[in-house]
C-alpha cells in the first residue's frame, strides 16, 4: 500500500468517525463520544478506569470513616486525567452514561 492509498483511508476512517459522532451525539453515550472527539486511545481509557475503580474504592472507605471533605480525591483525578479533557466535561460524561455515577456525582461539586 502507498501512501497516497493510506492517506485516503484514514480520510475516510475521519470522515467516518465524524459520522458516528453524530450518531453518538444523538444517543445516551456522552462518555464514548468524548472518548472518540478527544481521540483517546484504549490504553488511556483503561487506565482511566482503573483510576476510577482505585477513587471510587477509596472513596467509599472514606464515606465510611466518615470523611465528608472528598476534594483530595478530586485533585487526584483531575491531575490523573489526560490534559487534553477538563475534568467537569469528563465528569458529566460519566454520570450521563452511568460510568462510576455515585463517585462522579461527588466529585462533581469540586468542579
Amino acid at each position: 500500500m502507498n501512501l497516497q492509498e493510506l492517506a485516503k483511508k484514514i480520510e475516510l476512517l475521519e470522515y467516518h468517525q465524524k459520522l458516528l459522532l453524530q450518531i453518538i451525539k444523538e444517543s445516551h453515550q456522552p462518555f464514548y463520544r468524548l472518548v472518540i472527539e478527544k481521540r483517546l486511545s484504549e490504553q488511556t481509557v483503561t487506565e482511566f478506569s482503573f483510576l476510577c475503580d482505585d477513587l471510587n474504592n477509596r472513596w467509599e472507605q472514606q464515606k465510611a470513616e466518615g470523611f465528608v471533605y472528598f476534594h483530595p480525591l478530586f485533585e487526584e483525578f483531575s491531575s490523573s486525567i489526560p490534559a487534553n479533557i477538563h475534568a467537569k466535561e469528563l465528569i458529566e460524561a460519566c454520570v450521563n452514561q452511568h460510568f462510576f455515577a455515585p463517585l462522579m456525582r461527588e466529585l462533581r461539586k469540586y468542579c
